[in-house]
């Protein structure tokens, strides 16, 4: 029973490494800083305008920056702007390799479904909506024109 505790806490905290985030702050000089750890970090100036940076507040004026989350990965994977050379495109915040790859096929499925529906009114010789007792109501041109920019803009919103 201690051996397969033992083994799970192992693999929990291997598992845990493997998917790491990236947090970033800024210090009182304006100079980005990336970190891999929420561990509380502590900044203080001395007398003479010196800039202390800890992990520990050694200093009766010392602070905590605020970590904000930047990417998933390690810090090494981020080139010299900050941004994740690993990636090519971003990831939310927890989210597995097998968890992205099912959001991009359905965001690519819906693109697909929103392109095929504007170009479906775009190509269509006339527009038309459905009244309640089931009779087509054709759209006069204006209305078609509004009807077709509001399409294309929710295609443009769900495509990217």
């Amino acid at each position: 029973m201690k051996n397969s505790l033992l083994i799970l806490v192992l693999i929990t905290g291997i598992s845990m490494s493997a998917h790491a985030d990236v947090w970033r702050w800024v210090d009182a000089e304006g100079n980005t800083h990336f970190v891999d750890t929420m561990t509380p970090i502590y900044t203080w100036t001395d007398e003479f305008g010196k800039f202390y940076y800890s992990d520990t507040p050694d200093h009766e004026d010392a602070v905590s920056v605020e970590l904000v989350w930047h990417s998933p990965g390690p810090v090494e994977s981020l080139d010299d702007t900050g941004e994740n050379s690993e990636a090519d495109e971003e990831a939310y915040p927890g989210e597995t390799e097998e968890s992205r790859a099912a959001r991009k096929q359905a965001e690519a499925y819906y693109c697909e479904r929103a392109t095929e529906i504007y170009e479906s009114y775009v190509n269509a010789p006339q527009l038309y909506r459905t009244s309640e007792d089931g009779e087509r109501e054709y759209l006069n041109e204006q209305e078609a024109q509004k009807t077709i920019a509001e399409t294309r803009a929710k295609k443009d919103e769900i495509c990217g």
